[in-house]
């Protein structure tokens, strides 16, 4: 190769960047429109392309017809779509539904056993005479059909608790969806939607929980009542079952309960008063709230014109002077006997599950003039007095009670003030504080001073603060010194009175202490009336008791109870009886009491006040009644200045000669007449005991469990004379003026003194 020839075109091969960039080169197609305008620019328009005619170019727009077919077919397949998620959910609404009806009655009674159920148990107290005194536990009148009650009665509860009750079958939708719309525009429950088959099947098979369990029981056992029972049928177990307050089931109970009368014989606005009172029967009581029942019956009597079941002309007049004799809510007395045989009836028969009837030895008629001279007394003098409460027992002198009021008003205070308040008796625990001393030796003419005693910085006094001196025990006793009975309480020992008082029928805790002779520790009025007994029936001790036999009522009728004979025991020698008598005699003749009248009985007895005047008492007895009257107030606070000899003998002497009219008098025991003395009483009774005299022989030792306080006289208990036409007037003696009493010289001196006033 020549050094100055000309280049070849051979090239040489490159490496690197330089070589991989060297062929690179841009077009005018790799640059962008516009120069160096770096924004993107708009495509131009361009005209739509038309489909040529050989099918070539562009493919062809959708037309509007293809698009409405397509919509139409959407449409379709969402109500498909939701037919079948309805279905769906239909089908596990009713799984579901059969599923909870399936619960509901798992839990129900086996259907077997859904039988009407028995009435609840009822308690009928009756008294001796088989009289109604009343009613305990859930009270049930007797059933009664359709046909027997007036037309309106039924209406009025289809009226205003079902309406459409002879078009549903059992639950009522309709009923439901308007009770359902007026609560909701209350904002509040202001309507049930119940029927009256739902209520049936509540009262009879479920309690009263407001539970949705129990509402869907309600709903199934309404199925079932409607298939078994018609509509008349489930009506009358409506009204016979159905509660109407106050412990009265049934239209019977209540129409008798609220307006004393039978169901059959209530007038429309009674009727109207009854249906209204099923919606609350404790609020809407008529006894209790006689304005909300009013009020309420208004409401049935529109409805029931509404209904058209009774005519404008019935309902204006039922509106506008309304008739509503209702009862009052247990305001009896005898209502304090009811309490009282329920609290003893447990123990006499048990757990009662059925209804029964207790029957008592009340008097019915003595109960009425026992209630009416507490009430009486109370209302004219209560104010003057400050005694607002009062209380009577009087029982026969074997301890049955004949009448007992516990208060002045049973609806005002339930508590029984005869049974069981707890009192300080005062003076009338004297007796036993003579007894004991009779029972010690000594005799109604044993002299005492009566004069001021200090005992330990305790200083009693008489009621008058005078002082007599020397007095026999009669005197002191009929005149209730309280001096001469705190010295025999001493003189025989306090304990050896409380033994003496616990024997003869005083049961609460005495405390033996001087003060136990006036009375201090507080006893119920029943046993302090039975611990008196025993100088009524000639020394024999006694239980108070109130019932004589217990029955069932239904089915096969047997008794249940039947008080025993019991064989008591003499607890009070006949000597120490008739001594005793003898002296409370003296209470009524000459002492404290002698405001007492009872014109041609044998009666003795003892007032009582305790300190500071807060309780007045009188216990007075003859051969056919011992009653005991007591007037205090609940708080204990001070009477004003009401005594025993006041008041409760006023009482005592208005109920006495109403219960002994009709009877045949007869002598108490130890105060039997003789023929030495037929015309004076006190005579009578020291025939027996004069020298000469021809006693029946000596009684027989004491029973065991007799425990004397102190050595005692066993002789002859004289038994009461046959009744005959005699009449043995009680003699009156003056009122002992306060003077010294003079000694008498032995018996004959005390007779002498007793006979002809020397």
């Amino acid at each position: 190769m020549a050094w100055g020839k000309k280049k070849s075109g051979r090239k040489e091969p490159t490496f690197g960047l330089g070589a991989a960039l060297s062929d690179l080169r841009l077009t005018a197609d790799d640059r962008v429109p516009g120069g160096g305008d770096d924004r993107p620019k708009k495509a131009p328009k361009q005209a739509p392309k038309r489909e040529s005619s050989d099918g070539g170019g562009e493919k062809p727009r959708k037309s509007r017809t293809s698009s409405k077919a397509r919509s139409s077919g959407g449409f379709g397949k969402g109500i498909k779509r939701l037919f079948y998620w309805g279905a769906v959910l239909g089908l596990w609404a009713a799984i579901a539904i059969v599923g909870v009806v399936i619960y509901v009655g798992a839990h129900l009674p086996p259907i077997q056993s859904l039988e009407i159920p028995k009435r609840p148990p009822t308690i009928q107290i009756v008294g001796m005479d088989g009289t109604v005194l009343a009613t305990r536990g859930e009270q049930a009148g007797a059933n009664v059909s359709l046909k027997d009650l007036p037309p309106y009665l039924p209406k009025a509860f289809i009226a205003i608790e079902d309406r459409r009750f002879y078009s549903h079958y059992g639950v009522d939708p309709i009923g439901i969806a308007r009770a359902a719309a007026t609560n909701l525009m209350h904002r509040g429950v202001s309507q049930g939607g119940s029927t009256l088959t739902q209520q049936l099947a509540k009262n009879l098979f479920l309690t009263q929980d407001r539970t949705m369990a129990r509402k869907l029981q309600e709903v199934e056992l309404a199925f079932w009542l409607e298939r078994k029972h018609s509509k008349a049928e489930i009506l009358e177990l409506y009204l016979n079952r159905v509660y109407f307050g106050s412990g009265a089931y049934g239209v019977e109970a209540a129409a008798q309960k609220y307006f004393g009368k039978p169901a059959k014989n209530v007038t429309v606005a009674e009727a109207a008063m009854l249906a209204g009172l099923v919606k609350s029967p404790s609020r809407l009581a008529p006894n209790r709230n006689p304005e909300g029942a009013e009020a309420r019956a208004k409401v049935v009597l529109a409805a029931m014109q509404d209904a058209e079941f009774i005519t404008a002309a019935q309902a204006k007049g039922a509106t506008g002077a309304p008739q509503y004799n209702v009862k009052p809510v247990g305001a009896g007395t005898v209502n304090y006997v009811a309490d009282w045989i329920g609290e003893v009836l447990d123990d006499l028969v048990g757990q009662v599950d059925e209804s029964i009837i207790v029957e008592t030895t009340i008097d019915p008629k003595l109960q009425s003039v026992a209630e009416a001279a507490i009430i009486d007394e109370l209302a004219a003098k209560s104010v003057k007095f400050n005694v607002t409460q009062g209380a009577l027992v009087a029982m026969t002198p074997d301890g049955s009670v004949r009448a007992m009021v516990g208060g002045r008003n049973y609806s005002d205070s339930q508590f029984n003030r005869a049974v069981t308040a707890k009192r300080q008796p005062g003076s009338s625990f004297k007796p036993f504080v003579y007894l004991t001393a009779i029972e010690a030796g000594l005799t109604p003419e044993t002299i005492r001073q009566d004069a001021p005693i200090d005992i330990k910085g305790w200083k009693p006094e008489n009621y008058t603060h005078e002082y007599f001196g020397s007095v026999t025990l009669t005197q002191a006793l009929a005149m209730s010194l309280n001096t001469v009975a705190v010295r025999l309480g001493l003189e025989v020992g306090p304990q050896n009175v409380v033994r003496t008082a616990h024997r003869l029928g005083i049961a609460s805790k005495l405390e033996a202490n001087a003060s136990i002779a006036l009375g201090t520790s507080e006893v119920s009025m029943t046993e302090l009336v039975g611990a008196y007994a025993p100088f009524a029936n000639g020394g024999l001790g006694v239980s108070p008791h109130v019932v004589n036999r217990i029955r069932t009522v239904e089915g096969k009728k047997k008794t249940l109870y039947t008080r025993p004979a019991e064989t008591a025991s003499q607890v009070i020698d006949a000597r120490a009886v008739a001594a005793m008598n003898t002296m409370m005699q003296q209470t009524i003749l000459s002492g404290s009491a002698k405001k007492a009248e009872l014109p041609g009985w044998f009666a003795a007895g003892k007032t009582g006040t305790s300190q500071d005047f807060r309780d007045a008492w009188f216990i007075g007895y003859t051969s056919q009644l011992v009653t005991g009257v007591w007037l205090g107030n609940d708080d204990n606070s001070p009477t004003k200045k009401a005594t025993g000899g006041g008041l409760p003998v006023e009482i005592w002497s208005r109920f006495m000669k109403t219960a002994h009219q009709g009877l045949q008098p007869q002598p108490v025991p130890g105060l039997a007449p003789s023929n030495s003395f037929s015309n004076n009483p006190i005579g009578q009774a020291l025939s027996s005991l004069l020298p000469g005299s021809s006693a029946p022989p000596p009684s027989a030792p004491p029973e065991r469990g007799y425990v004397p306080s102190a050595p005692v006289y066993n002789g002859y208990r004289p038994q009461p004379p046959a009744p005959t036409q005699t009449n043995y007037p009680a003699a009156r003696q003056q009122p002992q003026q306060n003077v010294r009493p003079e000694a008498a010289s032995g018996l004959d001196g005390w007779l002498t003194e007793r006979l002809f006033g020397r």
